[in-house]
């Protein structure tokens, strides 16, 4: 039953971002081949901000929904994983709006969810580090920790 719940706000949301998206980002359901998608997986991408080192970029992010949802956030990873305080070495995401325990409450839409990681990308949240490379180097060094950012922000123009 849930997950005819989970499907129909996909639906809405699918809906919803066709009409109205941040400029720069993309997101839809997966394709599954022979014209069908899978709803339930979203392929997204979040440019990097104007005037940041991760400017230039478009960073992938797999986003998997589970029946729970709205009620569990999705799973958000980066594809390929990003040199970031706040990503795991899988590219899996730390952030509060992703966290049930956290921040997530069901009324976060898809959209939100993407510019909270856009925000994330160069504001890293030193209290929650998830990579410990990038966090030393964020944390020690600001002058390398940026130009890993800008080699970041090269490998993945579009």
């Amino acid at each position: 039953m849930s997950a005819g719940i989970a499907q129909g706000r996909l639906r809405e949301e699918r809906k919803n971002w066709r009409k109205d998206h941040p400029y720069g980002f993309f997101a839809r359901p997966e394709s599954s081949g022979e014209g069908s998608s899978n709803i339930m997986k979203w392929n997204a991408g979040v440019p990097g901000k104007e005037g940041t080192d991760w400017e230039g970029g478009v960073y992938k992010v797999a986003m998997e929904f589970s029946a729970d949802y709205p009620s569990k956030p999705p799973k958000c990873k980066f594809v390929p994983p990003l040199f970031h305080p706040n990503v795991y070495p899988s590219g899996t995401i730390c952030l509060s709006i992703l966290n049930e325990e956290e921040g997530w409450r069901p009324a976060i839409s898809i959209k939100q969810i993407l510019l909270g990681i856009q925000d994330l990308l160069d504001d890293p949240n030193p209290a929650s580090p998830a990579q410990s490379e990038a966090f030393n180097l964020y944390m020690n060094d600001k002058a390398s920790y940026k130009l890993r950012i800008r080699a970041e922000a090269k490998k993945n123009m579009p």
